[in-house]
């Protein structure tokens, strides 16, 4: 099947689509229309700042927070990559997925309980043993738990990796709801995901939805449902008393459950009838209706999205300056969870090119993590000083003197003003830091010491004096206080271009790095007019760091949870307190973990010092981690043994193993070696396991705990040469 010209910024377009649609409606979701109208009136843009949310600290109201849409959305549609770009996925492998990604009681879903929430349910189940699709079936878990609206608002992402085949894409839906959904809601995600994979192609409502309703019964609620509402919609050419017909006909007091998918496939009908010409239109109504406003403004706007690509954005209400690209993701992969929607394009977009016979893309700018060179993506980056007179600075994304870059405006700046900070989050925000009842997010830092950042910036050519440009992180440190580093800089002149080059020092005290990005100055008092250009901005290599306990951090009692240098670690255990010393953590029944790290870390050395093993295990570290249930690992084990694992799904695999007389409760240093396939294992400093596998090329560290509790003093990564000699 041939792709479209503009696949890849289509599917850009659907995923801010989606993240616009969400943040539009979460603050009010659950409420009532009559409730929305009372307080909101009609919704036509960002409301997060007129509702409070129990989730925030009061006056806390951000528009970027962790959502099971988006996060279910974008993370299990990885089932391709970890189960092979087919045509084919099963749902049993979809499951897999489900369990290789998700933190339980703490990431991606709404944990409200067996009977209640439908994908705690089906977790439950895949956790039990209970494959999917039996999992999230009508036969194991009853009718009215199988057909609440899951299994429709996570499709999204299946969508978008299927333009022009709405067949694959039916196809791919019915496997990855079924995971969790049955019967009508399963209908619903099939026709939702042929209505997007369509709309590569069309942009009419009439053809869009016949689409989809060819995959799915014809006699079935969804098909019954839309047909009434089309019927309706002809009558009445007033969507408000169309909604009146849903709400009587099909309404939330019908259809039993915590929230059902028919009455909100319904007015996602309605509203792609009445708004379907329209990004604004469309969008608008579907969160005025009210019922699941943030699930449902997540599929109409990737579905908008699609339909009217990035010029959709560009006729009402400024949807992406306050966005700035930004999405965040919640599950057990945390490089992956503070991300942007140009990352989440290119990858979706490449999804659906293998699926389709084709060759990924090439990365742009050498694989540059930030290379705005997509219509206006700025990739989080935002002016950071929101003190500045008005018109100071403007960031945009534009067309640089070296192709696409982000372009800082200055406005007046001059030595009067302190330096303009324009930075992206590579952690989570002080306002993400709590850990509230549900929606917990969970990531990793993406930058760390001993990796080497890289910018270029240009200045424009029409200014008239230098400007000093210099790379800038912060990082947490005491009582969640931000700390600013300085790197190298320059002071450009007008036209020229240099190439900024930091190597991140390890003198951070071991907290994690909220941002990066530059710091732009002028030693001159007259004022400056002009634009700096940042070409790209990546950083590459292994960390060189080490992992310990803060030094100047408050000990209490009971010890807050939510201490950055805590939160920078993925845990899947029962207890991981952060008053103590060093790292401890406990697992009360089965295989659990902490974990750190991104895909991006490739060869290296992992060390434990210290390591206290309260019980037989399997206990020690991990490498190339990429989930709860894949990774490599040097495990401790009973019956003084201890063998290199290779994780993989359900299965533990012995690479290599050896008798070794080891005790419980002794301490003991440590480590694991990956370079490209080979693996090595040492205790003591003492080689004592090698192995081979080239599944997993890179990923993350970690701890793996069983049935017991651990005790580490430092967590140690550095690069690993040919022929590197163990130094513990």
């Amino acid at each position: 099947m041939t792709l479209p010209q503009d696949h890849l910024e289509r599917v850009y377009a659907g995923v801010i689509g989606k993240v616009v649609g969400v943040s539009l409606g979460r603050p009010f979701e659950g409420l009532p229309r009559e409730a929305i109208l009372s307080k909101l009136g009609y919704v036509r843009y960002y409301v997060n700042h007129k509702i409070d949310s129990p989730l925030f600290k009061s006056g806390s109201r951000p528009l970027i927070v962790t959502d099971d849409d988006v996060t279910c959305t974008f993370v299990m549609v990885r089932a391709l990559e970890e189960h092979g770009m087919k045509a084919n996925l099963s749902s049993e492998e979809i499951g897999k997925t489900w369990l290789n990604q998700t933190v339980e009681n703490k990431s991606i879903f709404w944990w409200g309980g067996r009977g209640i929430s439908t994908e705690h349910t089906a977790y439950l189940n895949l956790k039990a043993g209970i494959p999917a699709p039996k999992s999230g079936s009508i036969e194991q878990n009853g009718k009215i738990v199988a057909e609440q609206i899951g299994g429709e608002i996570f499709i999204d992402g299946f969508g978008l990796c299927c333009p022009g085949n709405p067949d694959l894409a039916a196809k791919l839906a019915k496997e990855a709801a079924s995971v969790s959904h049955d019967g009508e809601a399963a209908y619903g995600a099939m026709s939702w995901a042929a209505m997007e994979a369509e709309a590569f192609n069309s942009k009419d409502v009439d053809h869009l939805i016949d689409t989809g309703l060819r995959f799915i019964p014809k006699d079935s609620d969804i098909a019954r449902s839309t047909a009434d509402v089309r019927q309706w919609a002809k009558i009445d050419g007033d969507w408000e008393k169309t909604l009146t017909r849903i709400q009587e006909n099909y309404g939330m007091h019908i259809f039993k459950g915590a929230c059902h998918v028919i009455p909100n496939h319904a007015i996602k009908i309605l509203s792609l009838l009445y708004g379907g010409h329209s990004f604004d239109e469309g969008i608008h109504i579907i969160v005025t209706c009210g019922w699941d406003t943030d699930s449902n403004g997540g599929n109409m706007g990737a579905l908008l999205g699609l339909m009217h690509g990035l010029d959709g954005f560009e006729t009402g209400p400024d949807w992406r300056g306050p966005l700035a690209d930004r999405a965040v993701n919640s599950s057990a992969d945390g490089g992956y969870s503070i991300n942007n929607c140009a990352r989440i394009a290119y990858d979706l977009t490449n999804f659906g090119r293998q699926l389709a016979g084709e060759s990924p893309l090439p990365p742009p700018r050498s694989g540059a993590q930030y290379h705005f060179s997509l219509p206006g993506s700025v990739q989080g980056f935002m002016q950071q000083n929101d003190d500045r007179p008005h018109g100071l600075v403007a960031v945009e994304q534009g067309q640089g003197p070296n192709g696409p870059a982000l372009a800082i405006g200055l406005a007046g700046l001059s030595i009067a003003n302190d330096p303009v900070e324009v930075m992206t989050d590579t952690f989570m925000s002080e306002e993400q830091l709590p850990i509230p009842s549900h929606y917990t997010l969970q990531a990793s830092p993406l930058l760390y010491p001993g990796q080497k950042v890289k910018a270029v910036v240009t200045a424009d050519a029409t200014e008239d004096q230098t400007v000093k440009v210099t790379l800038r992180l912060k990082h947490y440190g005491d009582a969640k206080a931000l700390v600013v580093v300085d790197g190298p800089s320059s002071a450009l002149k007008p036209g020229a271009s240099e190439t900024l080059e930091w190597t991140i020092p390890d003198t951070l005290d071991h907290q994690p790095i909220y941002k990066i990005g530059l710091a732009i100055s002028t030693p001159s008092a007259k004022r400056l007019k002009g634009t700096v250009w940042l070409d790209y901005l990546k950083w590459t290599g292994t960390p060189n760091t080490t992992f310990a306990t803060p030094k100047k951090i408050a000990k209490s009692w009971p010890p807050p949870p939510d201490q950055p240098w805590r939160r920078a670690w993925i845990d899947s255990v029962d207890t991981f307190p952060s008053n103590f010393s060093n790292f401890v953590a406990s697992k009360s029944y089965g295989e659990g973990g902490i974990f750190t790290g991104c895909r991006d870390w490739f060869d290296y050395k992992l060390t434990l010092s210290d390591l206290i093993s309260n019980n037989e295990g399997p206990c020690g570290p991990c490498a190339r981690y990429r989930g709860l249930r894949r990774w490599y690992g040097l495990l401790f084990q009973p019956g003084n043994k201890i063998a290199l694992v290779k994780a993989r799904d359900d299965e533990r695999i012995e690479l290599a193993s050896k008798s070794l007389e080891w005790q419980v409760c002794n301490a003991i240093d440590v480590a694991i070696v990956a370079k490209g396939k080979k693996l090595q294992g040492y205790v003591g400093g003492q080689l004592v396991l090698e192995a081979e596998d080239g599944e997993y090329g890179s990923g993350g560290i970690g701890l793996i705990i069983t049935n017991g509790s651990a005790m580490v003093k430092e967590f140690k990564v550095e690069p690993v040469e040919d022929g590197v000699k163990s130094h513990l």
